[in-house]
């Protein structure tokens, strides 16, 4: 089997998380593109990372998953990710699987069994344990609800004064209806507003803390590196 290659922002994302608290520079690493684990094990020993260490980062980085979004007018409405973990998931793995996404959202949330199915929600937030031929597969994903209902009322009393609008061309009363055009508009736009500019916050935020969960998930599956001491 081929052996993986990891590009340039791999490779620094690769270290970064292999040395944990410290931080590795990546003007002092060599032209990636290309590189194997083995490559960066190298490496790793010759700035006193342990090969162990490296692979643990390595594999959390192949194990983070594919993003996914949905977006409305080009703005995150909803995220998540999807992980296939090559492996099936202990009973006990996923308890502390759900103690974690319970910490990490500060959600109590409800457990569901479905036959092989396992599932975790709290609201609009979600993560779901589904078999594959390989072992378990990991979908988080969650949805902005609030602001969802705030944008669409947005636009409905948008919608609404532009009705106003062209019936009061029709009936020559713009002028008397002005004051009443420009409170619709003002609250539709307000109100639209208010729910898209909590989005790209909420959005990185929930994209990170979904990154946290699959790596501390990732980490803990494999064997500690040796003492050497």
């Amino acid at each position: 089997m081929t052996e993986r290659r990891y590009s340039e922002d791999e490779v620094a994302a690769i270290f970064e998380r292999a040395a944990g608290a410290q931080h590795t520079d990546r003007r002092q690493l060599p032209p990636a593109d290309g590189m194997t684990l083995s490559d960066l094990q190298e490496i790793g020993r010759e700035v006193g990372l342990p090969p162990e260490l490296v692979a643990q980062a390595a594999r959390s980085l192949d194990l983070a998953g594919r993003p996914d979004s949905r977006t409305i007018l080009g703005l995150p409405i909803g995220v998540g990710r999807t992980i296939d973990l090559g492996r099936r998931l202990t009973d006990e793995e996923w308890e502390r699987l759900v103690a974690d996404l319970r910490e990490t959202f500060d959600a109590r949330g409800a457990v569901r069994y479905d036959g092989p199915f396992r599932q975790w929600t709290n609201g609009n937030l979600q993560a779901l344990l589904e078999p594959t031929p390989t072992g378990h597969r990991l979908r988080l994903r969650t949805l902005k609800g609030s602001a969802r209902s705030l944008m669409a009322s947005g636009v409905a009393l948008v919608g609404v004064a532009a009705a106003v609008f062209v019936s009061t061309l029709v009936t020559g009363q713009v002028a008397e209806q002005a004051s009443v055009l420009a409170l619709l508009s003002a609250l539709g736009l307000g109100t639209f507003g208010a729910g898209a500019l909590s989005l790209p916050g909420w959005a990185r935020q929930r994209r990170q803390q979904m990154e946290g969960v699959v790596e501390r998930l990732a980490l803990a599956a494999q064997p500690e590196p040796p003492d050497a001491s």
